[in-house]
């Protein structure tokens, strides 16, 4: 683990020595938000004390913190019900990918079957033709894909 840091910062005027972990950028990142969120609100009431606008700060940057906290909340919920729902339509492609492979397999088998009873049934007819001396007759083809 990296040694603490230690940097000073500027908020509302007056400087403070910050120590921790986190890199000096970060810490003066932080620094900076906390002094735009006390600038505006010391604009916005020109008759609160540096304590008192310092303490609406806090209250105004913990409220954002609990309103994204609960929206990261709902978001993950969210996710969760999107990966289930995810889940359950890639089983269901699945089944249906295994019903539509048993449907070709079917399909092969009954045009199978097609083919020798239309083999069969032109031998039927040639065998006919030739008991009763029909030369008329013409095999009939069918166009199997």
């Amino acid at each position: 683990m990296a040694g603490k840091n230690k940097v000073i910062v500027r908020i509302a005027g007056n400087e403070y020595t910050v120590c921790g972990y986190e890199s000096a950028e970060y810490m003066q990142k932080v620094a900076l938000y906390v002094d735009q969120k006390t600038s505006e609100i010391m604009r916005a009431n020109h008759t609160l004390s540096t304590s008192m606008a310092s303490v609406l700060t806090a209250i105004n940057v913990v409220d954002e913190m609990f309103k994204i906290s609960e929206e990261k909340e709902t978001l993950e919920r969210e996710l969760e019900l999107a990966k289930k729902a995810l889940q359950e339509i890639k089983q269901e492609r699945d089944m249906l990918s295994q019903q539509l492979q048993k449907a070709n397999e079917e399909n092969k088998h009954l045009l199978l079957e097609l083919t020798r009873r239309e083999a069969e049934l032109s031998e039927v007819r040639n065998a006919l033709a030739k008991a009763t001396g029909d030369n008329s007759h013409k095999p009939r083809l069918h166009n199997i894909k």
